[in-house]
């Protein structure tokens, strides 16, 4: 079962397909995703990366969290599930 893991503090110019690359020295990749501004479209610092399994999820929070990417340490951890924003008024 694929495992989806959050990677936060990545530098502006981070693009998808280097996520997809970064994390395949961990295993397979099946979706990398820079989260981007609706607005001026730049990359917002964050991304999702899907594992194909937990331990390849594992090994790649233990192998990359702290890693230097663009002279930032990507922080890598488990993805929390997103939590429902209280409706607006």
């Amino acid at each position: 079962m694929a495992k989806k893991l959050f990677v936060g503090n990545l530098p502006f110019s981070a693009t998808s397909e280097d996520l997809s690359q970064l994390f395949a020295q961990a295993g397979t990749v099946e979706s990398a995703n820079v989260i981007t501004d609706r607005m001026s479209g730049r990359s917002r610092g964050f991304g999702f990366v899907e594992m194909s399994s937990d331990d390849e999820a594992t090994k790649a929070v233990e192998q990359l969290n702290g890693h230097e990417l663009d002279g930032r340490k990507i922080v890598v951890n488990e993805a929390r599930p997103r939590e429902e924003a209280p409706p607006r008024e």
